[in-house]
């Protein structure tokens, strides 16, 4: 990642390339937590209403909002961050070891695409469930389709805390996600634990990011422009900060302040069909600076890979007829992953493929 000028894979088509003005946010919705984690008994049916329709109303304008009070212990938060930074302070000839392959896609990389240009990052994965079985083919004919294999963590035997700090911040954040799931059900009229069935077999899993200084900042992308394909995004930026969001009311993209012990909550692709768009998936970007390096850690909710998602029958009737078909979720993430490796000719899978014609 040490090049003095930026390699051509990296460069972003001219309407891409970030602006040289930036546009900080000030709509983004804070939402404070307090009321589901820090009130007694008495207060909590008021505040909870409240909150509800603070998440519903930022998942329906944003599609992003910010959480303070959200009980996910900081020093749990410092420890992955200092592991990650260890991490990546390695040799490159180190981290190779855990490089991840076409088979398993877990662990070290340094050459991921987004839109088919190269980002200016390197990053790990690893997933929450251990180990992760999946199916083996994406054909629903395939002979084999009984047989499993499964993925599991690649874990570095250096730095030496890290795999303990992974795992112990993921559990963590998991729970602080679900949380999240239950006001969103609620904010939707469904019963609070409508999705946590989807996620008995879940196929989570947390980045490590890290978006080293780049020499032409206004030619590369950390990360290019994309929408998260699972169902939430739970993120801790550093304070450097980089994360740029599509606004849906004008389509400008607007900075992300970091805000000190906050996370930053995005809609998935997998909540808008869901909720039939009611929430849609917001398009962000991340870009990168001359200086410093920054550092994130984005934890994904997936679902179990047998899932098939639709709009949820509560939420559909004859005035509001369901707007996609079934999707697999095992097959669209297989199809996604696919594409992340290396440059290809055609789109790569989205949602709206399966939009049905009104």
């Amino acid at each position: 990642m040490g090049e003095v000028e930026v390699d051509t894979a990296y460069v972003q088509a001219p309407e891409h390339r970030p602006k040289p003005s930036v546009i900080v946010a000030e709509g983004i919705p804070l939402i404070d937590l307090s009321p589901i984690n820090y009130q007694d008994e008495e207060t909590i049916p008021v505040s909870i209403e409240g909150l509800v329709k603070e998440i519903g109303s930022a998942c329906k304008e944003w599609g992003f909002f910010q959480v303070i009070n959200h009980k996910v212990p900081l020093d749990k938060r410092e420890r992955i961050e200092e592991a990650s930074r260890n991490f990546f302070a390695l040799s490159l000839e180190e981290k190779l070891k855990v490089r991840r392959d076409a088979v398993n896609v877990l662990g070290y990389f340094e050459a991921e695409h987004t839109k088919n240009v190269r980002d200016w990052k390197e990053i790990y994965d690893f997933n929450v469930q251990e180990p992760t079985f999946i199916p083996p083919s994406v054909e629903p004919d395939d002979d084999e389709q009984n047989v499993q294999f499964q993925w599991d963590n690649r874990w570095p035997q250096n730095p030496p805390e890290f795999r303990e700090a992974c795992q112990e911040y993921a559990q963590e954040v998991e729970k602080l996600a679900y949380k999240l799931m239950e006001l969103i059900a609620l904010s939707l009229g469904l019963v609070p634990n409508r999705f946590r069935s989807f996620f008995s077999h879940n196929t989570s899993n947390i980045r490590l990011n890290h978006y080293p200084p780049c020499p032409n900042p206004h030619l590369a992308l950390g990360l290019g422009r994309h929408k998260d394909t699972g169902v939430l995004t739970v993120l801790a930026q550093d304070d450097v900060g980089g994360l740029e969001v599509r606004r849906k009311s004008d389509g400008e993209w607007i900075r992300v302040k970091p805000i000190f012990n906050s996370f930053i909550i995005n809609v998935g692709d997998m909540i808008q069909v869901w909720s039939n768009d009611s929430y849609e998936s917001v398009e962000h970007r991340v870009m990168v600076n001359s200086e410093k390096d920054r550092f994130s850690i984005p934890f994904f909710l997936k679902p179990a890979l047998y899932t098939d998602v639709k709009p949820l029958e509560e939420l559909i009737d004859e005035r509001n007829p369901p707007k996609y078909r079934a999707l697999n979720w095992g097959k669209f993430r297989t199809a996604r992953m696919r594409s992340n490796f290396a440059k290809s000719n055609v789109e790569n899978l989205q949602i709206y493929h399966f939009k049905l014609s009104q």
